[in-house]
């Protein structure tokens, strides 16, 4: 737990906090700030400020949950759909430094975009530079 992140106020009790699911590793709460109705957050318990922190056990958790909760949320809101993802680290937009993923309902003309706008124009990367970076990840353990 860290005294200063809202998300382990609202994890611990301590924050009031809109809890909609929870497992023994995750929690989710409604984004008290939402981009859209039913807008979720999806944090793991212990305090772990980017993905890589987290334990793989933490990651299937909150993952899960997403799972579970998705179609609940979407239902719940009448959405058509919804974007799922995470901000990780301050140059990606995380805002609140305890690793978190968003459920965000989206509905037929909300305005809003693909996922893939978060990062703004493509990259214009050859084939050649793929593969190299493919064989840097899959080197490094990424298989």
């Amino acid at each position: 737990m860290s005294t200063d992140c809202p998300f382990c106020g609202i994890v611990a009790g301590e924050i009031p906090g809109r809890i909609v699911g929870e497992n023994d590793h995750a929690v989710a709460f409604l984004d008290a700030n939402p981009m859209a109705p039913g807008h979720t957050l999806v944090v793991p318990r212990e305090h772990r400020e980017r993905l890589a922190d987290a334990t793989e056990t933490e990651v299937t958790a909150v993952f899960s949950l997403l799972h579970e909760l998705a179609p609940e949320i979407e239902t719940t809101v009448d959405a058509d759909g919804a974007t799922v993802g995470l901000n990780d680290g301050s140059t990606a937009g995380q805002e609140v430094p305890h690793t978190h993923a968003h459920v965000i309902p989206r509905f037929d003309g909300d305005g809003g975009g693909s996922i893939h706008v978060a990062a703004g124009s493509p990259a214009d990367l050859s084939d050649a530079e793929l593969d190299e970076i493919a064989d840097e990840v899959t080197a490094d353990g990424g298989d």
